[in-house]
């Protein structure tokens, strides 16, 4: 039940008319629906900063839940001595608004404020905190959320709370020291005009860098979709700069349009979220299909295979592929690099960086942990994120991906091969992997931690027909990765120990488990292909039980 002195206490704070005049309204109206969707405590600030729908009250994504956002973090910079900031921001609904109140903030408490010239993708804000050397960066973005959310991203560039951030995404226990100054924030902070807004050098500056990835480019036939976000002209700036001159454009989709119009969820990974580029990739019959997300940090691929029809990559394909190339045909890159993915994420990377003797580190979920590693060369997780150029840009970028897929494709259509045909080549060297992930949704919250809580007390021994060879407790690991909510278990098929991995952990924020499969078997052949399938529709269909 929300408490009426808050809501009087939150107008006397808040500076946005609009919101101001809709709380009000609830109140005269008894709206306690509304009133409690936005009262029910303030927006968690956590390792992915604000995230949440935008709607007034100390419960959503507003202008005074970003002064205190950013009065907060002024207080913690200041302790620090950090006072030099860049604020970047995507097109979605507010983002403009969050973006300048932000500067204001900063401007009042006498930092040195910086803005990005207009809307652009996340990863062109952390190339820009580590080419400025910035000692903070603050990107408005809800990534690939639904259209009525928006977000509130913070990077830090030199080493700070014992952690050397080079460009990257707050982690513990920076998010919780952040956090604390923001709960003290109970005025209006001071606000001040004077900041710079960089004029497109920057972009020109990133589009220089990430050229450099490759050596050239191709007549390769591109479809893009920037899913009605950030990324088209800068993907098409870099791709042009690069030689590949033949890139249509998913017309519809390429305006940025904070109402997402022609996507249910504008996420690649969704299903029918790249219809609109599959419709087009069939009518100009191109090579390769790129879509990036909303902001442009992630990327999907899609090819053409032999039998003339489009087939979408699954994200650990694409990261397992990418991992090989550079491996194999990019090694010079690599000297001295490390390789990393998520826990959840296929083991072929490790296997790949065993193979060709390249350092390998497995990190939590979340491209905040992927960048803490020193030397990374590649990092990537399975929900599309991939860093190919960790140096210049230490977080994933959807973009510079692009770029290294392209050329990667068109070496391969050189010789004759297509996708299908490379990753074949490397299931014959470290065996074919089988990946996917299914949520299970709970009715409460609660019946996540008790369902956890039994599979820790009564672990199974098998799962349908598998014998479990080995659990792992991911919060009491045993490895150097941090504690985490979760299980591991292994799976034993005939000889072999390992033959499946199943990985077990609470989303966090919604009331469902996020589980992910792996299954290795020992080549690509159509029978061990059918075999793995078969094994992942039988260990999803036991796991599902789980929520009954």
């Amino acid at each position: 039940m929300f408490n009426r002195q808050e809501v009087l206490d939150w107008i006397d704070f808040d500076p946005d008319n609009e919101d101001l005049e809709l709380i009000r309204k609830w109140l005269e109206e008894n709206n306690i629906e509304e009133l409690e969707k936005s009262f029910q405590g303030l927006l968690e600030f956590g390792t992915a900063g604000l995230r949440g729908p935008i709607r007034p009250g100390p419960s959503g994504m507003n202008t005074a839940v970003v002064c205190k956002a950013a009065g907060g973090l002024v207080s913690y910079c200041k302790e620090r001595n950090l006072r030099k900031i860049i604020i970047g921001r995507d097109a979605r609904h507010g983002s403009e608004k969050f973006a300048i109140k932000s500067a204001e903030i900063f401007s009042g408490a006498g930092f040195e404020v910086f803005l990005l010239p207009r809307p652009l993708p996340t990863p062109v804000l952390a190339f820009a905190v580590n080419h400025l050397k910035m000692d903070v960066g603050v990107m408005v973005t809800a990534s690939h959320n639904p259209a009525a959310d928006n977000g509130y991203k913070v990077y830090l560039g030199p080493e700070v709370d014992g952690i050397n951030y080079r460009g990257s995404q707050i982690i513990s226990p920076t998010d919780g020291f952040i956090a604390e100054k923001i709960k003290l924030v109970n005025q209006m902070p001071l606000l001040g005009n004077n900041w710079s807004v960089l004029d497109e050098s920057i972009i020109e500056n990133y589009l220089i860098k990430t050229n450099s990835l490759i050596p050239n480019g191709s007549d390769l036939k591109i479809a893009y979709t920037a899913m009605h976000g950030v990324g088209a002209q800068t993907t098409e700036q870099l791709f042009n700069k690069s030689g590949f001159n033949n890139l249509v454009q998913v017309l519809e989709q390429e305006k940025p349009n904070p109402d997402f119009p022609t996507v249910a969820f504008p996420n690649p990974e969704e299903a029918g979220a790249m219809d609109l580029a599959l419709e087009l990739a069939q009518k100009e019959q191109v090579d390769i299909i790129i879509a990036n997300d909303p902001d442009a940090d992630r990327v999907a691929l899609g090819f053409k295979n032999k039998l003339n029809q489009y087939q979408i990559l699954k994200g650990d394909e694409v990261g397992i592929l990418i991992g090989y190339f550079l491996a194999t045909r990019m090694r010079n890159k690599m000297a001295g690099k490390a390789f990393a993915n998520s826990i959840v994420s296929s083991s072929a990377l490790s296997k790949i960086a065993e193979k060709f003797n390249i350092e390998f580190e497995e990190t939590l979920t979340g491209f905040k942990y992927l960048a803490k590693i020193q030397n990374l060369g590649f990092g990537y997780e399975e929900a599309l994120g991939y860093a190919v150029d960790p140096i210049n840009v230490n977080d994933k970028d959807g973009i510079s991906a692009a770029l290294l897929l392209a050329y990667i494709v068109s070496e391969l259509k050189k010789e004759s091969l297509d996708v299908s045909d490379y990753l074949n080549e490397i299931w014959d060297q470290i065996g074919y992997h089988f990946t996917s992930s299914i949520s299970l949704r709970f009715s409460q919250i609660d019946l996540i931690k008790k369902t956890m809580d039994e599979l820790r007390t009564n672990p199974p021994i098998k799962v349908g027909e598998y014998l479990v060879s080995e659990i792992e407790d991911l919060s009491k690991p045993k490895n150097n990765l941090p504690a985490t909510n979760g299980l591991r278990l292994f799976l034993k098929s005939g000889e072999n120990n390992r033959a499946a991995r199943i990985i077990i952990r609470p989303s966090g924020t919604e009331p469902k488990l996020k589980i992910y499969l792996e299954i290795v078997r020992p080549s690509a052949a159509q029978k061990e292909v059918q075999i793995a399938a078969q094994m992942a529709v039988e260990l999803a269909t036991e796991l599902k039980k789980l929520a009954s």
